[in-house]
Protein backbone atom coordinates (compact mmCIF):
# COMPACT_ATOMS: atom_id res chain seq x y z
CA UNK A 1 0.00 0.00 0.00
CA UNK A 2 1.28 2.89 -1.19
CA UNK A 3 0.68 6.33 1.31
CA UNK A 4 2.65 8.86 -0.72
CA UNK A 5 0.74 12.44 -0.96
CA UNK A 6 0.44 13.21 -4.50
CA UNK A 7 1.72 16.49 -3.45
CA UNK A 8 5.07 15.29 -1.80
CA UNK A 9 7.73 16.25 -4.54
CA UNK A 10 10.73 13.60 -5.45
CA UNK A 11 13.35 16.12 -3.59
CA UNK A 12 10.59 15.89 -0.64
CA UNK A 13 10.71 11.96 -0.43
CA UNK A 14 14.62 12.26 -0.87
CA UNK A 15 14.71 14.44 2.67
CA UNK A 16 12.35 11.54 4.25
CA UNK A 17 13.33 8.91 6.99
CA UNK A 18 12.79 5.41 5.22
CA UNK A 19 11.85 4.04 9.14
CA UNK A 20 9.82 6.30 10.85
CA UNK A 21 9.03 8.49 7.83
CA UNK A 22 10.28 11.93 9.75
CA UNK A 23 10.91 14.53 6.94
CA UNK A 24 13.83 17.11 6.64
CA UNK A 25 14.28 20.27 4.93
CA UNK A 26 17.20 19.37 4.12
CA UNK A 27 19.89 16.49 3.23
CA UNK A 28 22.17 16.99 5.41
CA UNK A 29 19.73 16.62 8.66
CA UNK A 30 18.54 13.51 7.37
CA UNK A 31 22.37 12.34 7.33
CA UNK A 32 22.14 13.21 11.15
CA UNK A 33 19.50 11.79 12.25
CA UNK A 34 19.92 8.33 10.67
CA UNK A 35 23.39 8.72 12.39
CA UNK A 36 21.73 9.08 15.79
CA UNK A 37 18.61 7.23 15.00
CA UNK A 38 20.38 3.84 14.68
CA UNK A 39 16.93 2.61 12.79
CA UNK A 40 17.37 -1.07 11.28
CA UNK A 41 15.33 -3.64 10.04
CA UNK A 42 15.05 -5.06 14.12
CA UNK A 43 13.09 -2.32 15.27
CA UNK A 44 8.97 -3.15 15.66
CA UNK A 45 7.16 -2.13 11.92
CA UNK A 46 4.26 -2.11 10.94
CA UNK A 47 2.61 -4.73 9.19
CA UNK A 48 0.46 -2.29 7.37
CA UNK A 49 2.83 1.19 6.12
CA UNK A 50 6.13 -0.14 7.45
CA UNK A 51 6.92 2.59 9.64
CA UNK A 52 9.96 1.62 12.29
CA UNK A 53 9.25 2.38 15.78
CA UNK A 54 11.42 2.21 18.63
CA UNK A 55 9.31 0.14 21.29
CA UNK A 56 6.27 -2.15 20.86
CA UNK A 57 4.95 0.47 22.98
CA UNK A 58 5.22 2.95 19.96
CA UNK A 59 3.80 0.72 17.39
CA UNK A 60 0.83 0.15 19.64
CA UNK A 61 0.26 3.53 19.77
CA UNK A 62 0.82 4.04 15.76
CA UNK A 63 -2.03 1.51 15.65
CA UNK A 64 -4.36 1.92 18.23
CA UNK A 65 -4.20 5.00 19.78
CA UNK A 66 -4.89 7.82 21.45
CA UNK A 67 -3.76 9.37 17.88
CA UNK A 68 -3.43 6.42 15.44
CA UNK A 69 -2.48 6.53 11.62
CA UNK A 70 -6.01 5.97 10.43
CA UNK A 71 -5.42 3.95 7.58
CA UNK A 72 -3.01 1.57 9.81
CA UNK A 73 -5.95 1.40 12.41
CA UNK A 74 -8.60 -0.05 10.10
CA UNK A 75 -6.42 -2.19 8.75
CA UNK A 76 -5.31 -3.74 12.40
CA UNK A 77 -8.68 -3.73 13.97
CA UNK A 78 -9.85 -6.15 10.95
CA UNK A 79 -6.49 -7.86 10.45
CA UNK A 80 -4.04 -7.49 13.61
CA UNK A 81 -3.01 -9.62 16.56
CA UNK A 82 -3.17 -7.82 19.50
CA UNK A 83 -0.64 -9.81 21.22
CA UNK A 84 2.09 -9.79 18.15
CA UNK A 85 1.04 -6.68 16.88
CA UNK A 86 1.36 -8.83 13.24
CA UNK A 87 -1.15 -8.20 10.34
CA UNK A 88 -2.91 -11.64 9.06
CA UNK A 89 -4.02 -11.96 5.82
CA UNK A 90 -7.61 -12.00 6.79
CA UNK A 91 -10.41 -11.73 9.84
CA UNK A 92 -10.43 -15.52 10.30
CA UNK A 93 -6.54 -15.67 9.85
CA UNK A 94 -6.33 -13.23 12.97
CA UNK A 95 -9.06 -15.25 15.11
CA UNK A 96 -7.09 -18.78 14.73
CA UNK A 97 -3.65 -16.83 14.67
CA UNK A 98 -4.62 -15.00 17.86
CA UNK A 99 -5.78 -17.84 19.81
CA UNK A 100 -2.68 -19.69 19.08
CA UNK A 101 -0.24 -16.22 20.10
CA UNK A 102 -2.32 -15.92 23.43
CA UNK A 103 -1.06 -17.99 26.61
CA UNK A 104 -2.79 -19.83 29.25
CA UNK A 105 -1.67 -18.15 32.98
CA UNK A 106 0.36 -20.95 34.91
CA UNK A 107 -1.54 -21.98 38.16
CA UNK A 108 0.01 -19.98 40.67
CA UNK A 109 -2.13 -20.50 43.45
CA UNK A 110 -1.26 -23.73 43.10
CA UNK A 111 2.22 -23.97 42.78
CA UNK A 112 2.10 -21.44 45.76
CA UNK A 113 0.92 -24.14 47.93
CA UNK A 114 3.05 -26.58 46.61
CA UNK A 115 6.00 -24.94 47.82
CA UNK A 116 4.72 -23.92 51.15
CA UNK A 117 4.42 -26.99 51.61
CA UNK A 118 7.84 -27.98 50.11
CA UNK A 119 6.44 -30.02 47.38
CA UNK A 120 8.40 -28.31 44.79
CA UNK A 121 11.13 -27.49 46.32
CA UNK A 122 14.58 -28.94 43.90
CA UNK A 123 17.75 -27.37 45.62
CA UNK A 124 19.59 -29.97 43.92
CA UNK A 125 20.85 -28.97 40.57
CA UNK A 126 21.93 -31.33 37.96
CA UNK A 127 24.09 -29.03 35.59
CA UNK A 128 25.87 -31.82 34.44
CA UNK A 129 23.23 -33.35 32.40
CA UNK A 130 23.88 -33.62 28.45
CA UNK A 131 20.17 -32.30 28.15
CA UNK A 132 20.72 -29.37 30.81
CA UNK A 133 18.87 -26.13 29.11
CA UNK A 134 21.06 -23.22 27.63
CA UNK A 135 18.59 -20.50 28.38
CA UNK A 136 17.03 -20.40 31.86
CA UNK A 137 14.94 -17.55 33.41
CA UNK A 138 15.50 -16.63 36.94
CA UNK A 139 13.16 -14.37 39.82
CA UNK A 140 13.53 -14.12 43.23
CA UNK A 141 11.12 -12.56 45.94
CA UNK A 142 12.30 -10.23 48.35
CA UNK A 143 11.37 -9.92 52.39
CA UNK A 144 12.17 -7.22 54.14
CA UNK A 145 15.47 -5.86 56.14
CA UNK A 146 16.31 -2.90 58.07
CA UNK A 147 14.43 -1.63 61.03
CA UNK A 148 11.46 -0.06 58.69
CA UNK A 149 11.73 -3.20 56.73
CA UNK A 150 12.74 -1.37 53.04
CA UNK A 151 15.39 -3.03 52.08
CA UNK A 152 14.81 -5.94 49.47
CA UNK A 153 16.52 -9.23 51.36
CA UNK A 154 16.33 -12.68 49.09
CA UNK A 155 14.28 -14.98 50.35
CA UNK A 156 13.17 -17.31 47.33
CA UNK A 157 14.92 -17.87 44.08
CA UNK A 158 13.41 -19.86 41.18
CA UNK A 159 14.74 -21.08 38.24
CA UNK A 160 12.81 -22.64 35.29
CA UNK A 161 14.30 -23.79 31.52
CA UNK A 162 12.44 -23.06 27.98
CA UNK A 163 9.48 -25.47 28.67
CA UNK A 164 8.77 -24.48 31.91
CA UNK A 165 10.22 -26.83 33.92
CA UNK A 166 11.66 -26.15 37.22
CA UNK A 167 15.78 -26.13 37.48
CA UNK A 168 15.95 -24.93 40.60
CA UNK A 169 13.77 -23.77 43.87
CA UNK A 170 14.34 -22.98 47.34
CA UNK A 171 13.52 -20.57 49.99
CA UNK A 172 16.70 -18.83 50.96
CA UNK A 173 17.99 -17.99 54.97
CA UNK A 174 18.50 -14.07 54.97
CA UNK A 175 21.52 -13.33 56.29
CA UNK A 176 20.04 -10.29 58.56
CA UNK A 177 17.12 -10.32 60.62
CA UNK A 178 13.89 -10.10 58.71
CA UNK A 179 11.29 -7.13 59.89
CA UNK A 180 8.92 -7.41 57.10
CA UNK A 181 7.88 -10.42 55.62
CA UNK A 182 5.26 -8.93 53.09
CA UNK A 183 3.25 -11.67 53.63
CA UNK A 184 0.43 -10.41 51.25
CA UNK A 185 2.81 -10.39 48.31
CA UNK A 186 5.00 -12.69 49.13
CA UNK A 187 3.40 -15.58 51.07
CA UNK A 188 6.29 -16.16 53.01
CA UNK A 189 6.22 -17.00 56.87
CA UNK A 190 8.81 -17.13 59.32
CA UNK A 191 8.75 -20.81 59.67
CA UNK A 192 9.46 -20.98 55.14
CA UNK A 193 12.94 -19.54 56.32
CA UNK A 194 13.75 -21.32 60.07
CA UNK A 195 15.48 -24.30 57.94
CA UNK A 196 16.17 -22.49 54.52
CA UNK A 197 18.96 -22.98 52.71
CA UNK A 198 21.84 -20.27 53.52
CA UNK A 199 22.00 -17.71 51.16
CA UNK A 200 26.38 -18.43 50.21
CA UNK A 201 25.16 -21.81 49.69
CA UNK A 202 22.09 -21.06 47.15
CA UNK A 203 24.56 -18.15 45.48
CA UNK A 204 27.26 -21.31 44.73
CA UNK A 205 25.04 -23.57 43.32
CA UNK A 206 22.94 -21.07 41.11
CA UNK A 207 26.53 -19.35 39.71
CA UNK A 208 27.42 -23.17 38.84
CA UNK A 209 24.81 -23.77 37.43
CA UNK A 210 24.68 -20.81 35.00
CA UNK A 211 28.80 -20.68 34.59
CA UNK A 212 28.18 -25.29 33.01
CA UNK A 213 31.91 -25.90 33.62
CA UNK A 214 33.02 -22.27 32.28
CA UNK A 215 35.61 -19.61 33.97
CA UNK A 216 33.47 -16.26 34.28
CA UNK A 217 35.93 -14.60 31.79
CA UNK A 218 35.34 -17.01 29.28
CA UNK A 219 31.62 -17.26 29.05
CA UNK A 220 30.18 -15.49 25.82
CA UNK A 221 27.04 -15.77 23.67
CA UNK A 222 27.68 -17.95 21.15
CA UNK A 223 29.84 -20.82 21.29
CA UNK A 224 30.57 -21.20 24.88
CA UNK A 225 28.89 -23.43 27.48
CA UNK A 226 27.75 -20.55 30.03
CA UNK A 227 23.98 -20.22 29.87
CA UNK A 228 21.57 -17.41 28.62
CA UNK A 229 20.17 -15.76 31.46
CA UNK A 230 16.10 -14.25 31.36
CA UNK A 231 14.68 -12.12 34.10
CA UNK A 232 12.97 -9.39 34.79
CA UNK A 233 15.28 -6.92 36.62
CA UNK A 234 18.01 -8.89 36.58
CA UNK A 235 20.61 -6.83 38.49
CA UNK A 236 18.18 -6.21 40.81
CA UNK A 237 17.82 -10.11 41.78
CA UNK A 238 21.88 -10.68 41.32
CA UNK A 239 22.86 -8.06 43.26
CA UNK A 240 20.19 -9.31 46.21
CA UNK A 241 21.81 -12.99 45.67
CA UNK A 242 25.08 -11.37 45.61
CA UNK A 243 25.80 -13.04 42.26
CA UNK A 244 27.82 -11.43 39.25
CA UNK A 245 27.04 -12.78 35.27
CA UNK A 246 28.55 -11.21 32.16
CA UNK A 247 25.93 -9.10 30.60
CA UNK A 248 26.23 -10.38 27.36
CA UNK A 249 24.86 -13.74 28.85
CA UNK A 250 21.52 -11.85 30.36
CA UNK A 251 18.28 -11.26 28.77
CA UNK A 252 16.12 -8.63 30.71
CA UNK A 253 12.57 -8.13 29.93
CA UNK A 254 12.93 -4.62 31.96
CA UNK A 255 15.66 -2.93 29.89
CA UNK A 256 15.19 -4.68 26.67
CA UNK A 257 14.34 -1.34 24.03
CA UNK A 258 11.41 -3.04 21.80
CA UNK A 259 9.72 -3.93 25.05
CA UNK A 260 10.19 -0.47 26.82
CA UNK A 261 8.06 2.36 27.21
CA UNK A 262 7.97 5.17 24.85
CA UNK A 263 9.55 7.45 27.46
CA UNK A 264 12.31 4.42 28.01
CA UNK A 265 11.19 3.46 31.02
CA UNK A 266 10.68 -0.06 32.16
CA UNK A 267 7.17 -1.60 31.87
CA UNK A 268 6.35 -3.30 34.72
CA UNK A 269 6.12 -7.30 34.00
CA UNK A 270 2.54 -7.43 35.04
CA UNK A 271 1.57 -5.33 32.37
CA UNK A 272 4.29 -7.06 29.22
CA UNK A 273 2.70 -10.42 30.48
CA UNK A 274 -0.93 -8.91 30.09
CA UNK A 275 -0.41 -7.39 27.01
CA UNK A 276 2.18 -9.73 24.79
CA UNK A 277 1.05 -12.78 26.50
CA UNK A 278 -2.42 -12.32 27.14
CA UNK A 279 -3.24 -13.23 30.91
CA UNK A 280 -3.15 -12.07 34.07
CA UNK A 281 -0.06 -12.60 36.97
CA UNK A 282 0.23 -11.00 40.75
CA UNK A 283 -2.78 -11.22 41.48
CA UNK A 284 -2.57 -11.72 45.35
CA UNK A 285 0.50 -13.64 46.54
CA UNK A 286 2.95 -13.34 44.07
CA UNK A 287 4.86 -16.64 42.77
CA UNK A 288 8.74 -16.29 41.19
CA UNK A 289 7.82 -19.29 39.56
CA UNK A 290 5.22 -17.75 37.46
CA UNK A 291 7.17 -14.81 36.69
CA UNK A 292 10.53 -17.11 35.64
CA UNK A 293 7.48 -18.83 33.05
CA UNK A 294 6.18 -15.32 32.29
CA UNK A 295 9.78 -13.69 31.40
CA UNK A 296 10.57 -16.90 29.60
CA UNK A 297 7.74 -16.70 26.97
CA UNK A 298 8.37 -13.27 26.54
CA UNK A 299 12.04 -13.54 25.95
CA UNK A 300 11.03 -16.39 23.21
CA UNK A 301 8.47 -14.28 21.45
CA UNK A 302 11.41 -11.63 21.25
CA UNK A 303 13.77 -14.37 20.09
CA UNK A 304 11.71 -15.69 17.36
CA UNK A 305 10.97 -12.67 15.51
CA UNK A 306 11.74 -12.78 11.97
CA UNK A 307 14.20 -10.21 11.15
CA UNK A 308 16.03 -9.26 7.97
CA UNK A 309 19.53 -11.16 8.42
CA UNK A 310 22.10 -8.96 8.40
CA UNK A 311 25.94 -9.83 7.96
CA UNK A 312 27.45 -7.41 10.90
CA UNK A 313 24.34 -6.63 12.86
CA UNK A 314 25.24 -4.41 15.42
CA UNK A 315 27.37 -0.62 15.25
CA UNK A 316 29.67 -2.51 17.40
CA UNK A 317 31.16 -4.46 14.63
CA UNK A 318 34.35 -2.84 13.02
CA UNK A 319 33.51 -4.44 9.66
CA UNK A 320 29.75 -2.16 9.71
CA UNK A 321 29.72 0.99 7.25
CA UNK A 322 27.33 2.71 9.84
CA UNK A 323 30.66 2.57 12.21
CA UNK A 324 33.02 3.81 9.96
CA UNK A 325 34.53 6.85 8.02
CA UNK A 326 31.79 5.24 5.51
CA UNK A 327 29.20 8.17 7.33
CA UNK A 328 31.32 11.12 5.18
CA UNK A 329 28.83 13.44 4.76
CA UNK A 330 29.56 13.97 1.42
CA UNK A 331 29.18 10.12 0.55
CA UNK A 332 26.34 9.46 2.46
CA UNK A 333 24.32 13.06 1.04
CA UNK A 334 24.36 10.63 -2.72
CA UNK A 335 22.90 7.78 -0.88
CA UNK A 336 18.83 7.90 -1.27
CA UNK A 337 16.98 7.41 2.17
CA UNK A 338 16.78 3.49 1.34
CA UNK A 339 20.45 2.97 1.22
CA UNK A 340 20.99 4.81 4.02
CA UNK A 341 18.77 2.11 6.14
CA UNK A 342 20.69 -0.28 4.54
CA UNK A 343 23.84 0.46 6.02
CA UNK A 344 22.14 1.80 9.42
CA UNK A 345 22.13 -0.74 12.46
CA UNK A 346 20.43 -1.09 15.80
CA UNK A 347 22.21 -0.07 19.29
CA UNK A 348 21.01 -2.68 20.77
CA UNK A 349 21.59 -6.66 21.08
CA UNK A 350 18.51 -7.95 18.78
CA UNK A 351 17.42 -11.22 21.15
CA UNK A 352 16.62 -13.17 17.48
CA UNK A 353 20.14 -13.46 16.95
CA UNK A 354 20.57 -15.57 20.20
CA UNK A 355 18.64 -18.14 17.23
CA UNK A 356 21.11 -18.06 14.75
CA UNK A 357 24.10 -18.77 17.55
Amino acid sequence: MDYRSPMESSETLRNKCAACYRQFNKMEHLVEHMKISYHSGHEPTCGVCKKHCRSFESLREHLIGPLPKQECKNIFSLRGCRFCMMILESPNARRIHQERCQFSSVNAGLTTRMAALGLRDKAMIDYTSSRSPKMVALSCKMVGGRSDGSLDVCARVCITDENDNVVFHTYVKPSMVVTNYRYETTGIRPENLRDAMPLNHAQRKIQEFLCNGEPMWKIRPRGGKGRILVGHGLDHDLDRLQLEYPSSMMRDTAKYPPLMKTSKLSNSLKYLTQAYLGYDIHVGIQDPYEDCVATMRLYTRMRYQKHKIEAYPLPADVQNRSNQVAWRQSEVERMSPNEMLSISRSDYYCWCLDSLA
